[in-house]
């Protein structure tokens, strides 16, 4: 008798299921675009910087604000995202075109300094870490060879191609995901310090409050998020067809609302590794970004050391290009330059020569001997302080039917936007008149 077994091939089940998770990763990392790089680059080494501090300072007292400003970032954000994507025009354009010359001037003049610094610092931060990596290698040369690279490829490789290296970038932030993981940690206070607030009437409190809300909700991305949206318009419809409809809009809505609640995932991880590590070991004051890394070394074991560092020199390498590009967008379309990473340097000489400059300038401060971690917390206290008149700009863009058409606000997007600037505010009044008192 001869028994005939029929079986199911495995190995072709296994690659049919292998097959169709790849799929379904393909079709979720296709969603993300502009949003997602503005959220993880929103964690750059000042983000990384002000929340070790924060967690040093105040062990997980303040985790809190990661949940507050996850929905407050978000519209504000979204708002941005609209208002490229129905003028396909950045901020600086649409403020030139229908708002007198003298506010795009003064948004110019105050966002040169503080993103000039930001780059400066996070140059600084990246150059220190990196050799604390590799002794043998100067912090100087490091910070050289980081510049010339984002230079390169930034005004060589076209806007598509940045734009995918970027995306990929975001990824290095899982690291400070997995951190938490090595080390002890007590979820029951965690989980209590997330929903109850906890506030402390001092200056100390509301400068690192000032400085979390304004490296969370920093007015360079402002400018970003709504250029990167009008470039990336602009450029399907050389290619195809492209209807702003419904759909439309709630592909960018998924895009940015992923990337905002990332970021705050990145920054909510990171508060809670140095408040449960630093903070309980007494380490409350952070001068340094290599300080910050290799405080971690003795007390959660090499390990977290390594990824701590590693994501400050990824985080850099994504968030600087935003930085210089912001600037560039921001000083092309005040004076009307042609520009956008989509062009060749000799087609938009202007804009890149704005790029190269920031950079350049931002890789000088180390020769001022400015402390990296004080830059960091300087430019997001100077972002928070800045922030509320870009919220009050962005709300009258998109209140306003002649610019935005049927896209305007709608009741939600005002009332989250109306918090935002109100929390944001009052925080800056708090910390001066803590200041002087």
């Amino acid at each position: 008798m001869i028994l005939i077994v029929y079986c199911r091939n495995p190995s072709t089940s296994g690659m049919k299921k292998i097959t169709a998770f790849k799929v379904r990763i393909a079709k979720v990392w296709k969603v993300f675009g502009p949003g997602m790089i503005t959220g993880a680059s929103d964690d750059d080494p000042s983000g990384i910087a002000t929340y070790s501090q924060a967690g040093a300072a105040f062990g997980l007292s303040t985790l809190w604000t990661a949940l507050i400003t996850f929905p407050l970032m978000a519209s504000i954000q979204e708002m941005c995202a609209r208002i490229g994507v129905v003028t396909s025009k950045g901020l600086s354009g649409v403020l030139r075109q229908h708002y007198p010359r003298k506010l795009g001037f003064a948004m110019m003049v105050f966002s040169f300094p503080a993103i000039v610094l930001n780059i400066g610092a996070d140059i600084e931060g990246m150059g220190a870490v990196a050799h604390m990596l590799l002794p043998p290698v100067p912090v100087f040369a490091f910070e050289i060879f980081f510049t010339g690279l984002i230079l390169f490829g930034v005004i060589r490789w076209p806007y598509q191609k940045l734009a995918g290296v970027l995306k990929w970038l975001c990824l290095v932030l899982l690291l400070y995901l997995v951190i938490p993981f090595l080390v002890h940690v007590q979820w029951g206070q965690v989980l209590r310090h997330t929903l109850v607030p906890t506030i402390r009437m001092d200056k100390d409190f509301f400068e690192i409050l000032v400085a979390i809300l304004g490296t969370t909700i920093s007015p360079y991305l402002f400018f970003w998020q709504a250029t990167m949206e009008a470039e990336d318009v602009n450029n399907a419809r050389l290619h195809r067809r492209v209807v702003i409809d419904r759909r439309f809009m709630e592909k960018m809505e998924k895009d940015v609302y992923g990337g905002m609640f990332f970021s705050n995932l990145v920054m909510y991880f990171i508060i809670l590794t140095t408040g449960v590590v630093l903070f309980n070991a007494g380490q409350h004051k952070i001068e340094t970004v290599e300080q910050a890394a290799s405080a971690l070394e003795p007390l959660a074991g090499k390990m977290t050391y390594a990824f701590f560092a590693i994501g400050v020199i990824g985080t850099g390498f994504l968030a600087i290009p935003v930085l210089g590009g912001s600037l560039s967008y921001i000083v092309a379309e005040t004076f009307n330059w042609r520009q956008g990473l989509d062009k060749k340097f000799n087609e938009a000489p202007g804009f890149y020569v704005t790029l190269v400059f920031a950079l350049l300038a931002g890789l000088c401060l180390d020769f001022l001997h400015i402390s990296p971690i004080q830059a960091l917390l300087y430019t997001a206290i100077l972002y928070g302080l800045t922030a509320p008149v870009m919220i009050v700009l962005v709300m009258h863009i998109c209140n306003n039917p002649k610019i935005m058409g049927a896209a305007v606000n709608k009741r939600g997007s005002n009332i989250l936007g109306v918090l935002t600037l109100v929390l944001m505010t009052f925080s800056a009044v708090a910390l001066i008149w803590f200041q002087f008192n």
